[in-house]
Parts: C-alpha cells; structure tokens; sequence
C-alpha cells in the first residue's frame, strides 16, 4: 500500500502522535485513550485525556481528522467500531493478521 497518508498536513499534530493516528487510519488499531475520545467526537473525554500539549491543540486534530483521514473512521463511537472491525485502509482486521 502506498503511503496513504502522505498528503495529510502533519505539522498540525505532535510527532509522537503520528503513529497512533497512522496505525488506526491505516490498520484499524485503536489508538491511545485520547486519540479514541477525539475520533468518537467525545470532548469531554478528549479534554478529561488530553496532556498538556494536546489540551492546546484539539482545533487541530478536528481539522487534520476533517480533512486528511476518511469520513468513515470518525465522528462517533459505531464509526470507529467499524472502522477497527473493517481493518482500516489496509481491510485486513487485526484478529485476521499473522504476527
């Protein structure tokens, strides 16, 4: 699979957040407890989860999420469910990889 997130505006997020967003946009692997509340449209978890940088920059997740990831894998928690059981982009769910 090509790089299906290389056009996304990754200045937007920490770096040490890429690869929880990347893991979950490609693979359907659920990220961290704050990532989970941001994608689930849950601000008060997201806040409640967030540190001290992210508490600054939830703006900037709705917009990276908006415009660089499909509609399809966030805005509500039955989204994200079907988002991890369908395997992400790759559509290989996580309970039928090998290892």
């Amino acid at each position: 699979m090509a790089d299906s997130m290389a056009h996304a505006d990754w200045k937007l997020i920490p770096e040490y957040m890429h690869g929880g967003i990347r893991r979950y946009v490609e693979h359907g692997v659920l990220p961290g407890d704050f990532l989970q509340a941001v994608i689930c449209n849950d601000l008060f978890r997201a806040v409640e989860r967030a540190d001290d940088t992210n508490i600054l920059l939830l703006a900037r997740y709705v917009i990276f999420f908006y415009n660089y990831t499909p509609h399809e894998c966030w805005g509500s928690a039955d989204h994200v469910k079907a988002w991890v059981a369908r395997g992400g982009l790759s559509g290989t769910p996580q309970s039928e990889r090998v290892a």
